[in-house]
């Protein structure tokens, strides 16, 4: 399949001579070529195609001269945006092959997030350790990533897509396979070690779906990618919640026990180093054509100085995106607090369901990965971001309600329904902020703000699951998922505030785009386009 990928991608990176650009750059010019006097290559004067040329200016199809022969100051000049490629809107058939790999090493990672917490009470039991020190192995995925967002931002920026893709997905190697040398009793701190390794991986993660969105989807495509790459991560999370139960009995003997966990950790092991290899095979830094108008204007604008403190003080001065932040970082924290501290939940009132607690958190993903995908085409149909936004947060506190005063009914049917109803919307918001947070703050760099929507998601995870633990092992699971049902409210509340300032989708109706031409043009007619494009 990888290989098939890759032979449709050679020829769709390389379309008729007939319809772009040629991109040969060694043109020769006659001494004689030059153009007329009166054609000043000042930034206020603009060439129009009835511009005459002087008679000593030889014009051939075949040797056009290309955008550099216009004169123009180099400061409107930027690498990305001159030559051909940007004057094509292209999409490539490669961004599948991209997003899914993407999804699957994603995927992994997020496995091992949960592996731990979703048999807190067997792990506590092997090494020994208290609960709060399992729920740690949780929790230092979301401390790891504050302080790393800004370095491996700037690293995004800097060395771009496949870069981070690959970093990521060997880190997320190298942590499945240090957790093999965890499998005594007295080694918890070796198993500790593997997971920092992973939650570093994780940081190199969760900030690329809507980064690769808008890199390698056209514009009524980015939703739909941004919620399949986002996708992958539930659906690990989704078996992170079934598999350990299955592959990890909860037995007394220690020597058995620590065969099962083996097991896991092989397959873990194994499924990370055959992604890692994927990655690198299948993942480029970008479509040779840009797949939008947005993507294509984001080109052109893009600054090889950019300051990050800069870009950062910006999204913090848009107000509509920091009340994003804070409505994100409520909704997901609740999220990451509900899924760590399930099992304890469940197993209080129902003792020795281990299994079923696990397939109880299966429910919530896998109907908020079905949230997430039906969300992210409604929303590329619709471009109704903040009514559907503030529909599904409203949902996600009425669904949290409905959980939490039906948890102590003793009806295990009953917890699978309202567990499923909520993770619908509780998880199917998550990459309605990734996109939400791009229209809000176009063009600044897709991965400096999902990164934020992150750091704000991990501050609030910390915060929530220390706080809902302590309630829960002090008062019992009711108080607590009632403090998770205030601050969903107050989020509900802050997201009524927010106004749709759709920037990416002005640009897109805005920009005037150059398709791909079906009709064979003289180059000396496309000149024009490419000036007014590198002034743009």
């Amino acid at each position: 399949m990888v290989n098939e990928s890759l032979n449709q991608e050679k020829s769709d990176d390389n379309p008729a001579p007939e319809s772009a650009f040629p991109t040969d750059t060694s043109y020769s010019t006659h001494p004689s070529d030059s153009f007329h006097p009166s054609v000043s290559g000042h930034p206020s004067v603009s060439i129009h195609p009835s511009v005459s040329i002087d008679p000593s200016v030889s014009v051939h199809p075949s040797s056009s001269a290309p955008p550099s022969t216009f004169a123009q100051p180099s400061a409107l000049t930027h690498p990305s945006s001159s030559g051909p490629q940007s004057s094509v809107i292209k999409v490539s058939k490669r961004r599948w092959a991209v997003v899914l790999v993407f999804s699957c090493y994603s995927l992994c990672n997020a496995f091992q997030w949960i592996q731990y917490g979703s048999i807190n009470n067997i792990f506590m039991t092997f090494y020994g350790v208290s609960a709060f020190a399992i729920d740690w192995l949780s929790m230092c995925y979301m401390l790891v990533y504050i302080p790393l967002l800004l370095p491996v931002a700037w690293m995004l920026e800097k060395f771009g897509l496949r870069t981070i893709a690959i970093t990521g997905s060997a880190l997320n190697c190298l942590g499945a396979w240090v957790k093999l040398g965890s499998l005594e009793p007295h080694l918890f701190p070796v198993t500790v070690v593997g997971q920092v390794i992973c939650s570093v991986a994780q940081v190199f993660i969760l900030g690329m779906p809507s980064r690769i969105a808008s890199v390698w989807f056209g514009a009524d495509e980015v939703s739909t990618a941004c919620s399949v790459a986002v996708f992958g991560n539930q659906l690990g999370i989704a078996i992170g919640f079934l598999v350990p139960p299955v592959l990890v009995p909860n037995i007394k003997d220690q020597e058995k026990l620590a065969y099962h966990i083996s097991i896991m950790f092989y397959i873990v092991g194994g499924v990370a180093t055959v992604l890692f290899i994927l990655v690198i095979i299948v993942f480029k830094e970008k479509p040779k054509y840009p797949p939008s108008r947005a993507q294509s204007l984001s080109y052109a604008m893009a600054s090889t100085d950019a300051s990050y403190l800069s870009s950062i003080v910006r999204l913090f001065k848009n107000l509509n995106f920091v009340l994003l932040v804070i409505t994100y970082g409520l909704n997901a924290g609740a999220f990451y607090a509900l899924s760590t501290l399930l099992n304890r939940m469940v197993i209080l009132h129902f003792p020795g369901e281990e299994v079923n607690a696990g397939r109880i958190g299966l429910t919530i993903v896998i109907a908020g990965m079905f949230g997430a995908m039906i969300s992210g085409i409604w929303l590329d149909k619709s471009k109704t971001y903040k009514q559907t936004t503030l529909v599904v947060y409203i949902m996600t506190l009425v669904g949290m309600v409905v959980y939490t005063f039906t948890l102590n009914l003793n009806r295990l049917w009953v917890v699978f329904i309202t567990a499923g109803t909520l993770g619908f919307f509780m998880t199917g918001y998550l990459p309605l902020g990734f996109e939400f947070a791009v229209e809000l703050t176009y063009p600044e760099s897709e991965g400096m703000s999902s990164g934020l929507l992150n750091v704000s998601a991990q501050v609030f995870g910390i915060i929530f699951t220390i706080s809902q633990g302590q309630i829960i092992d002090n008062y019992g699971t009711k108080p607590g998922n009632i403090f998770l049902c205030v601050f969903l409210a107050l989020g509900s509340a802050l997201t009524a505030f927010i106004k749709a300032d759709l920037r990416r989708q002005r640009a897109n109706k805005d920009v005037p785009e150059t398709k791909v031409q079906e009709e064979e043009e003289s180059n000396i007619s496309k000149a024009p386009t490419v000036v007014s494009e590198a002034r743009l």
